[in-house]
């Protein structure tokens, strides 16, 4: 139908999505295995109705100021950096994303780092392929353990929540930092620290902070420091948390233990990236929500916000609902 809304869509979409997105818009779509070019964004998008973006994207100011007839953008990811979520709300446009379906697969993730890390799994599987495995020895690869240490969870909000009900299950002592203290910490025995405290206590830090002004970097060369030097590090969160300078200097000079990381920065990590060198550094490429059903149920939250929108209908997952006000 001609009548139809005309959105961009910038990478395919796994899942029901492009079917959802096909029945009711006409569909602008980058099908190709690669981040869209930003200019051939900007011209696909300057008679758009909508968009349906990824965290590649750069949805900024000078992008929305393209779009006149932009109504409605709507991003496959629960975190939104790459998004000016200021300027798209001055202009009215609501930005939809995908929270809550991704929390219990990134969870797994997290503890699947921090098994990897603490077990020296990866260490242990290269040992094998290289030829090395001979007679059981009673010192190869000894590790740490998670059960009966102390975990501290920097960001507890919704998937930090769920990784300290993971916790509980391999009977850790959970201690978090907030902002605030999380109303139903109690009920996941959870105990509110301050930073320093936090970091001073924990043998194993996850981080799951949003990524903001406030906490870019804040896992600096002083933090580290107050580490235990037999602590682990895990970021599942965002690379700019981290300093990787730092990150680097602490993991050569035994500051702490080791570090398990799902985010860098920069994203994608450089192949000559001097923390690839390191063995007590584990690195993947941003797989903390990358489950086949998670991805597809992200993917369709997207179409469903973006669909909602220009249909006039109030998203069901809006990140800036002031827009509705």
């Amino acid at each position: 139908m001609t009548d139809q809304p005309r959105i961009v869509v910038t990478r395919r979409p796994p899942g029901r999505a492009m079917e959802m997105l096909e029945g009711s818009c006409r569909v602008v779509l980058w099908d190709e295995d690669r981040a869209m070019p930003r200019d051939d964004l900007l011209t696909a998008i300057a008679q758009a109705d909508g968009l349906y973006s990824m965290l590649t994207d750069a949805v900024d100011a000078a992008l929305l100021a393209a779009a006149p007839s932009l109504r409605a953008v709507s991003q496959m990811a629960v975190g939104l950096d790459n998004v000016d979520l200021a300027a798209a709300t001055v202009r009215g446009i609501p930005v939809g994303h995908t929270p809550e379906v991704l929390n219990e697969t990134t969870a797994d993730t997290v503890f699947a780092l921090l098994l990897a890390l603490v077990r020296r799994v990866v260490e242990g599987a290269a040992y094998v392929k290289e030829g090395r495995w001979g007679p059981w020895q009673p010192e190869l690869l000894l590790g740490g353990d998670l059960h009966h240490t102390t975990l501290g969870i920097i960001g507890m909000g919704r998937i930090g929540s769920v990784v300290a009900r993971r916790a509980s299950g391999f009977e850790m002592r959970i201690l978090y930092h907030n902002r605030r203290p999380n109303e139903h910490a109690a009920d996941l025995n959870a105990h509110f620290r301050s930073f320093e405290d936090l970091l001073a206590e924990s043998d194993h830090v996850v981080v799951m902070a949003p990524l903001t002004d406030e906490t870019y970097h804040l896992i600096d060369r002083r933090a580290l420091e107050l580490m235990k030097p037999t602590a682990t590090l895990v970021n599942g969160s965002r690379g700019g948390l981290v300093d990787p300078v730092a990150l680097e200097e602490a993991l050569r000079e035994g500051w702490i233990s080791g570090a398990a990381l799902d985010v860098t920065e920069p994203e994608p990590i450089p192949a000559d990236h001097p923390l690839l060198d390191l063995e007590n550094c584990l690195i993947i490429p941003h797989l903390g929500s990358a489950s086949v059903a998670t991805r597809a149920a992200m993917a369709e939250l997207a179409a469903e916000n973006l669909i909602a929108a220009l249909a006039g209908r109030r998203m069901p997952a809006c990140a800036n609902p002031a827009v509705y006000e």
